[in-house]
């Protein structure tokens, strides 16, 4: 029988450098909690640690989203027991058989929602989660455009729109991927032709809100798909960093709005965190939000889920099994 093991990197490179190590996790601090995992997300932002694009000290513990069991708990921790299923998105060391946590950075996850489906949904939902509820305040009638909505975040984001009322124009990269998506208007094809799409579908008024994780190539055409007033929320940058803007453009655009928000903001507080675990969890019990699993990686081949990954290999969401 074996101990706690965990997949590092010690060196950047490619999938090959990721290897695996024997260690001890240790006893939890105080206010902390340990874990073992029963399943891990894999994210494309694990990838930008292993490269070096994201720096971090070595020996780097990949990883930030895990589902699994309290096995142990610290002495001021009150609010979780052991047994209890709990799930993290943002603290490293995720590719691990066992984790301590800070017991404020975790959520409970309810009864009917398997460790797989939470650990495959929870980094994207939250974040679908954050931009439906959070950034701004819609209303049923209301109009929003969602760019790569047969994506991670996108796939959740749209149903979760039209739960809300929210009438939802899809964009994606391929017709094949906007007829995937289950949305009242599905678009795809160029930036330069999608305002003119979206003026023809509004009557010409444009949207209340754009969600635009590709950045700089479809930056012009969402700020020209907006009506007067709408927000621009800016969440990613799949094509690059968005060009230097001006507030004049905004004047010029109709007194628009933008924001450039990110989950790690949203979430900072405990509070915060559970009420966005609870939204999402809600939401999947009521068969709102579904999670994909396209792939399934024993922890140990997590190179090859990386290999996978990085050649676009892989389908929905891919989770790791310790």
């Amino acid at each position: 029988m074996t101990g706690p093991w965990r997949m590092v990197v010690r060196r950047f490179g490619g999938p090959e450098v990721i290897e695996r190590e024997d260690f001890d996790p240790g006893k939890p601090g105080a206010d902390e909690v340990l874990v073992e995992n029963e399943a891990i997300g894999l994210n494309f932002i694990d990838t930008y640690y292993r490269t070096g694009l994201y720096d971090a000290p070595f020996p780097i513990a990949l990883g930030s989203e895990s589902v699994g069991k309290v096995v142990a708990v610290g002495s001021a921790v009150t609010e979780f027991a052991v047994g209890d299923r709990v799930g993290s998105v943002s603290a490293p060391g995720a590719y691990a058989t066992h984790r301590i946590l800070p017991a404020a950075r975790i959520v409970r996850v309810p009864d009917g929602i398997s460790a797989e489906d939470a650990a495959a949904t929870m980094l994207k939902g939250f974040t679908a989660c954050y931009l439906a509820e959070d950034t701004i305040a819609l209303s049923a009638g209301q109009v929003a455009l969602v760019h790569s909505a047969a994506g991670g975040v996108g796939s959740i984001l749209v149903p979760w729109l039209r739960d809300k009322g929210v009438t939802v124009i899809a964009h994606a990269g391929t017709p094949e991927k906007a007829a995937s998506v289950a949305a009242d208007h599905s678009l795809s094809g160029s930036f330069d032709a999608l305002p003119d799409q979206v003026k023809a579908i509004t009557g010409g008024q444009g949207v209340d809100v754009v969600y635009d994780g590709v950045g700089k190539d479809s930056w012009a055409a969402s700020l020209a798909c907006l009506k007067r007033r709408g927000l621009m929320a800016s969440y990613g940058n799949a094509s690059g960093a968005v060009p230097p803007i001006t507030l004049l453009e905004l004047m010029r655009g109709g007194s628009l709005y933008v924001t450039r928000p990110t989950l790690a903001d949203y979430i900072a507080a405990p509070r915060d965190l559970a009420h966005t675990a609870e939204r999402l969890f809600d939401r999947m019990k009521r068969g709102v939000v579904k999670a994909v699993i396209g792939q399934r990686f024993a922890l140990a081949d997590a190179a090859d889920s990386h290999r996978a990954l990085e050649a676009r290999q892989t389908v929905g969401s891919t989770v790791l099994i310790p």
